[in-house]
This record gives C-alpha cells, structure tokens and sequence, in this order.
C-alpha cells in the first residue's frame, strides 16, 4: 500500500509540472528574450516521426527555419511536408548518422545552401526493448545510434556552427535511464562510476571504453554479470555515454573565445507515447519535445553540460 502511494503521488506530481510546462508554452517570448530569428538554422536528426518531428514543429512554431533530417528520404519529405502545408518553414535532407559519406554530403548541402547552422539537436535513436523486456540482441547497434551517431553529428556539425554572441546550441536527446549514479538502474563498478562521474578522470576513450567492455560481454554472453545496468541494459549504456559526452564536451567547449561560444546540454523527454516505447508511454510528444526546445532556444548563455527533465536540471 506505501509504494502504491508513493506511486500515486509520483504520478500527481508529474502531471501537475506537466499542465505547468502546457501553460508556460502558451506564453510567448519577449523581445528581449528572442535571440533568434527566421535566418537562425536549427537541425533535427530522425525528425520524420515522435519526439524528433514535434521539435521540428516546436522550432518552427518560434519562428526558426528547421531542417529536418531521416535517414529514409521518402518518409522525411512526408514530414516535411507535413509541416509545410501548416506554414513553417521546414527544409528536409536525408542522413545517416552512422554513414559517413551520408554525414559528408549533408555537410557539403548545408555549406551550399545555408552556410552555417546555429542549433542542432541530435534526436535520432533506437530501442528495441518494449514493456518490461531487457533483450540485448540489438545491443551494438543501439550503442552505435546512440552514441556514437550523436558523436559524429556533434563532430561534424561543430565547425559549421555559425559564430554568434548568443552563442551556437547542441541538445542531447537522452535519458534517466542513463544516469550514473541512479538509484536502481546503476553501474555497480563504483570505481569505474567514480570515473564516469568525474569530470577530471571522464574522457572520451574512456566511454569508448567502457562500451567496449560491454559490448564485448554482451558477445561472450557473461553481461549479466558485468554490474551493468538492469532495466534496458543496452539503451542504459547508450544513454549514459550520451551524458557523459555531453559534459565532456561542455569542458572541452567552455575554452571558445566569445562570439564563438557553443552550449551543450541534454534532456530526458519521459517515457513518450511514440513508436519508440510501442505508444505505452505516459507523455505525448508534444511535452516531451518540450524541455528539448526549450534548451535550444535558453536566453541565459550560462548553462552547458547539464542534464534537464520538464525544464529541471537533474543529476547525471
């Protein structure tokens, strides 16, 4: 009876932030506040469907020009279209995030035709754990979407970010599920998690590393006794190397002159009604894209390398 109060309680609550953060969408920027405009350049990637096409329809609500990405070029003009035919602005380009020369000849358009870009968020994922399932089939591929796609995009993207003084933004769809010190879905290595928590030990090849360490379990079939985390264990370990990215590469861009700044945070959007959970989520698209948005188009330049839900910073 007192963990279903708990839950009881758990689930008023987030309902209540959830009619707040409804409200707080209807109340429009100020002037002020407004440091885009119609020739600011936002890219989504895997827009065509969920939570990747409501932050395109968000963005271009607020007035952005967004260019919406899929790996699937027909699906992507469908969406497109979409939100064309309700008047935004929307441009559409294929892309595989884990296909180079794809990478490459998205680049070389946007040169072309854009020059720079000012906002990328990386939204393209999978996961192939529906309910209460924890298979890790799938498991390098995942890991491949998302991280090391989300890598090569923000690798990719970085040199063409458009110089600025409010600064170019990077947002990272991610997770709590990834969190390193979460208090059911954890590492157990405690040195390994004190690695992955500190900024001065946290590296690149050290999340490299550590999925490599797993993936390699996954293949001699010994993971469950990794200290891995329990609850979707391959999308977990996809989301917890996104964080630690996503600070690392805070650190490494706080060193950039000013009129040069680059911001770079992440969010969880919740368990989403999308094709992604199966439609079993609990949230719709439209709040879940929701803090996303709200990230790329943050006035107050201070805030990089942080982890946010329904606006909130949470902890990594």
């Amino acid at each position: 009876m007192e963990t279903k109060g708990k839950k009881e309680k758990a689930k008023e609550r987030r309902e209540k932030r959830l009619q707040e953060i409804s409200l707080l969408r209807t109340i429009p920027y100020s002037d002020h506040q407004r440091w885009w405009s119609s020739e600011t350049v936002a890219v989504v990637t895997g827009a065509n469907r969920g939570i990747g096409f409501e932050i395109s329809r968000q963005l271009a609500g607020h007035g952005l020009t967004v260019i919406l990405t899929s790996r699937d070029t027909s699906v992507g003009l469908e969406a497109a279209n979409v939100l064309r035919e309700g008047g935004f602005n929307v441009d559409v380009h294929q892309l595989d995030v884990l296909d180079p020369p794809s990478i490459k000849e998205f680049c070389d358009w946007i040169q072309e035709k854009y020059g720079f870009i000012d906002i990328l968020v990386n939204n393209a994922g999978v996961n192939y754990n529906l309910g209460n399932d924890n298979s890790i089939e799938f498991s390098k591929q995942v890991i491949n979407t998302n991280y090391y796609g989300t890598k090569n995009m923000i690798k990719a993207m970085i040199p063409m970010m458009r110089p600025s003084t409010a600064g170019a933004r990077i947002v990272n769809v991610s997770s709590r599920l990834g969190k390193v010190n979460g208090r059911r879905n954890r590492i157990e290595d405690s040195a390994l998690k004190e690695q992955l928590g500190d900024l001065d030990t946290l590296s690149e090849e050290l999340i490299d590393r550590t999925l490599s360490t797993f993936l390699q379990q996954v293949e001699d079939g010994n993971w469950k006794s990794g200290g891995w985390p329990e609850r979707f264990t391959d999308y977990s370990m996809s989301k917890l190397a996104v964080n630690a990215y996503t600070r690392l590469m805070a650190k490494e861009l706080s060193d950039r002159p000013e009129g040069k700044k680059i911001y770079i945070n992440c969010f969880c959007p919740g368990w989403v009604k999308t094709a992604m959970t199966g439609w079993d989520g609990n949230i719709s698209a439209e709040n879940g894209a929701d803090t996303g948005v709200w990230l790329a188009l943050l006035p107050d330049l201070a805030i990089s390398g942080k982890f946010f839900a329904e606006r909130r910073e949470i902890s990594f």
